[in-house]
């Protein structure tokens, strides 16, 4: 039996072969707690200090601007929870319709506690506009906080930009980066943002480890208070997970193989538009990731075809992980003006430098067998999916 087919990165990654081999001693022998003063623990506390600086040197922050936390969620919650301390009389946040589960729960929770949220709106492409976040800053706002690449679609926000706005009207922003960090360069001492969230089993780090960046010109408030990171997270600090997120950083700052994701994406997608009638793309195709295509097919409906892609070893996704089996259309899909069932229609591909030319091959002919077959089974005279609107 030939061996799956992953294209799911944007819900995990596999844990590289160099992380895992990184991680082994701190599993085994090295198991000191890096707080403890004797020999076991300072060697503990050293790899911390080393891999602060590997994550740190991929994200372009100080390393004792890093905090390790473990996950995005709450690097996420951790980030906007703390600007809201800054000024407890400030109760205005900025944040997008289609931002990661994390930052709309949180969100939501804070509106029916009294805060007012400003759910800034994309186009059809799923792109944002910075004169609309600048528009809805008034001096009530605590903070603005956006993703920066699209978990579901790929696109990007113009951070830069944004940034640039909340820097001269002095409004801290944070960076939910989670998608972007290892996919694409960035710097976030150049930036201008005061918090940028990233995970690890987005790069090839296991789950249970992810990162903050916190400028050092802003006041910080911690979520879990304690005496570790330097009083900035409290608990004992998972070491070997550590470890393997810094060999992770290392190996995502070797940018050599971001075209060779891009032009596998890119054959993914010409195939599926070229063999499979009714074939669309969600979201813009130039401002996006090099990994990740959201495509559109009339006449199926995404469940299913999981289920038979599944059995056929192609491993994909509807939309975001944090989602899966949610009864409702896509979030992110409904706000850029797609309808219901094409919402429904969609399924995300999303790569990594593990995945080979080889994988691309067997998906372009494992998919449209797929669709049509799928299709063969719609009842007679359903409806074609809808088109989103024409972009503004």
């Amino acid at each position: 039996m030939a061996a799956a087919i992953y294209l799911d990165n944007n819900a995990t990654t596999p844990v590289a072969p160099e992380v895992f081999e990184a991680m082994v001693p701190w599993l085994r022998d090295e198991y000191g707690n890096p707080s403890s003063a004797y020999a076991l623990g300072r060697r503990a506390a050293a790899a911390l200090a080393e891999a602060r600086e590997r994550v740190a040197a991929l994200v372009g922050c100080h390393p004792e601007s890093l905090l390790f936390t473990s996950c995005g969620t709450e690097s996420i919650n951790t980030a906007i929870l703390s600007c809201l301390a800054l000024d407890p009389d400030r109760r205005h946040i900025i944040t997008s319709a289609v931002e990661h589960s994390a930052t709309i729960k949180l969100c939501e929770f804070l509106a029916q506690r009294g805060y007012e949220i400003t759910w800034l709106p994309v186009d059809s492409r799923g792109r944002l506009d910075p004169g609309a976040c600048a528009a809805a800053i008034h001096e009530e706002t605590a903070l603005v906080s956006l993703l920066w690449a699209n978990n579901e679609t790929g696109v990007l926000f113009p951070i830069e930009e944004i940034a640039a706005i909340t820097a001269a009207k002095k409004i801290p922003l944070h960076v939910d980066a989670v998608q972007a960090v290892g996919k694409l360069p960035l710097n976030f001492d150049s930036l201008g943002a005061q918090f940028l969230s990233l995970s690890g089993h987005k790069l090839h780090a296991p789950k249970g480890v992810a990162a903050l960046a916190v400028s050092r010109k802003i006041r910080f408030s911690p979520l879990l208070r304690g005496s570790q990171e330097e009083g900035r997270r409290g608990g004992t600090q998972n070491v070997a997970s550590i470890v393997g997120m810094g060999v992770a950083a290392t190996l995502a700052a070797e940018t050599s193989h971001h075209e060779r994701i891009r032009d596998l994406r890119d054959r993914l997608e010409q195939c599926a538009l070229r063999d499979i009638p009714g074939a669309e793309v969600n979201g813009d195709t130039e401002h996006r990731l090099p990994n990740t295509t959201s495509l559109a097919f009339d006449g199926i409906e995404s469940e299913g075809a999981l289920v038979l892609l599944d059995r056929s070893g192609l491993y994909c996704s509807a939309g975001s992980a944090c989602t899966t089996g949610s009864i409702h259309p896509s979030h992110v899909l409904r706000a850029m003006g797609y309808s219901n069932e094409r919402a429904r229609a969609s399924l995300r591909f999303s790569l990594s430098r593990l995945t080979t030319e080889a994988d691309i091959n067997r998906a372009c002919q494992i998919l449209p067998e797929a669709v049509a077959r799928l299709r063969a089974l719609r009842p007679t005279g359903s409806p074609v999916v809808a088109a989103a609107p024409a972009a503004p």
